[in-house]
């Protein structure tokens, strides 16, 4: 069976909330149920059907077909299934996602992955700031599941993160693992200023050491530790890198102090 496809018509004139374009929200509609659903806020907000062109009709797998900046939480509270999208959108992708997956086939605005707890997120091209970050008001950012960035992402990575992996393979800005809770960030390429500030616990995996850490993270020598070696196997079995991260005696920084101090830093020696 097809997967159940929304073709865009055209580039839409307003933010649009693509919660209701999941599996589990679809399934059982018939065409013109879903042709009315509304996507847009407001008196005038746009319905499915002033956007798209459906066709197919497996609900399972949701294909979107031609992606816009303003496509903004796309696979939001999604709990399985898959959805595909072939180009760009907004903001908070797979936010509050417990399950399934969403593959992502062009660059992402901010505070994608926000509040996540399961499931996979897949982007291809960049992400915003914020990645996997609490939106305004919240005390956690992402709970769980894995969510990988093959492209560059912005600052503040991992924003409070709490549980779950987030890879970011081409680089990212500023602060990544900033007020990290726990969990694992892993970043390969060059990483900005201030990594780990004001983490607590969990972990940062880079391919290379740090440039500007914060002067509260202490060196820790070079540990011979197993961890390094299975994680580095975990990131080629799941297909997130295509070679091991860490090596098997990787360098290692303990902090950050300012806080609790029981967060880690660790980098591929030699680069």
């Amino acid at each position: 069976m097809k997967a159940l496809t929304f073709s865009l018509i055209a580039e839409p004139d307003q933010r649009l909330d693509l919660t209701p374009l999941t599996p589990a929200a679809l399934t059982g509609l018939t065409v013109s149920q879903i042709e009315k659903l509304r996507l847009g806020a407001g008196r005038d907000g746009l319905l499915v059907g002033d956007v798209f062109r459906l066709s197919g009709k497996d609900a399972n797998n949701v294909v979107i077909e031609g992606g816009s900046a303003r496509f903004d939480r796309i696979g939001a509270g999604m709990a399985s299934g898959h959805i595909r999208v072939n180009g760009n959108i907004g903001s908070q992708a797979g936010r509050k996602m417990s399950g399934g997956a969403v593959m992502i086939e062009g660059n992402t605005g901010d505070h994608a992955g926000s509040g996540m707890s399961g499931g996979r997120v897949e982007i291809r091209g960049n992400a915003g700031n914020n990645v996997g970050g609490p939106v305004a008001g919240e005390l956690t950012g992402m709970e769980g599941g894995v969510l990988i960035v093959r492209g560059k992402a912005g600052d503040y990575v991992g924003d409070r993160l709490r549980r779950g992996i987030i890879a970011v393979l081409k680089g990212c800005g500023d602060y990544a693992g900033y007020r990290m809770i726990a969990g694992t960030i892993v970043v390969t390429g060059r990483v900005g200023a201030m990594p780990g500030y004001l983490m607590k616990r969990g972990s940062l995996l880079f391919d290379r050491r740090p440039e500007q850490l914060s002067p509260t993270f202490v060196p820790c020598g070079e540990p011979e530790i197993a961890f390094s070696g299975l994680f580095d196997r975990y990131l080629v079995d799941e297909n997130i890198t295509d070679r091991p991260l860490l090596g098997p005696r990787p360098g290692r920084y303990g902090g950050d102090n300012a806080v609790s101090g029981k967060g880690e830093i660790l980098y591929r020696r030699g680069r």
